[in-house]
């Protein structure tokens, strides 16, 4: 059973608590928000993220103040996913498609080099396949300069709309459209620096970004 901190109390049946569906949601996305309370302040920092395994990780400076924070505190993590706007012959019955995760817990720092580096490997390929074998060798100096985060996936909950409008009955004969204008993220055409033009372009994890 989920615990009071993760249950959805508005609409629950949109609710879910299985852990594939979250993991279905993380491997879409890219972009979270991360939510702590310090110093009696509410702070939201947005950041990419990627998933391995039983962890989600987060990147940062490593002089950013807020991210030598968070690992004394309690974050949530929450994910997005804009699928489509819903439009019905009624104000109130206005919504959207979506997809939507939260994550609790505490995150921890990940300090030890080779695992920075492999985690960093890893989340540039998951953006570009195959990208990072191309790349000049990262530097001591980049590598200290740079935090990676992780939250264990311990709680969390999701939640989801999909499908048409939902008008009262009788609102449906009222003369106005009604359905749904699909969202989309997608990867546009690639724009080439000056420096190197003839090399070839990246090409991006689609799937991540439709």
């Amino acid at each position: 059973m989920p615990t009071e901190r993760v249950r959805v109390r508005r609409l629950p049946k949109r609710a879910s608590y299985e852990r594939a569906v979250l993991d279905a949601i993380l491997d879409a996305g890219m972009l979270c928000h991360v939510g702590f309370v310090p110093d009696a302040t509410p702070v939201v920092i947005p950041t990419l993220y990627w998933r391995d395994g039983d962890v989600v990780y987060f990147h940062g400076s490593s002089a950013s103040r807020m991210l030598k924070a968070v690992t004394a505190h309690d974050v949530c993590l929450t994910v997005t996913l804009l699928d489509a706007m819903v439009l019905t012959r009624s104000a109130f019955h206005h919504s959207a498609n979506y997809r939507s995760a939260m994550l609790f817990g505490k995150p921890f720092l990940v300090d030890d080099d080779r695992e920075r580096l492999a985690q960093m490997q890893l989340f540039v390929d998951s953006l570009y396949p195959g990208r990072w074998s191309t790349l000049r060798p990262v530097s001591d100096v980049e590598l200290k300069a740079t935090r990676i985060l992780g939250l264990t996936i311990g709680e969390f909950s999701v939640k989801r709309r999909e499908g048409g409008p939902e008008d009262d009955p009788a609102d449906y004969a009222w003369p106005v459209w009604g359905g749904i204008i699909p969202i989309c993220e997608r990867a546009g055409e690639p724009e080439p620096d000056s420096h190197q033009p003839g090399c070839a372009m990246p090409s991006p994890r689609l799937n991540r970004l439709s």
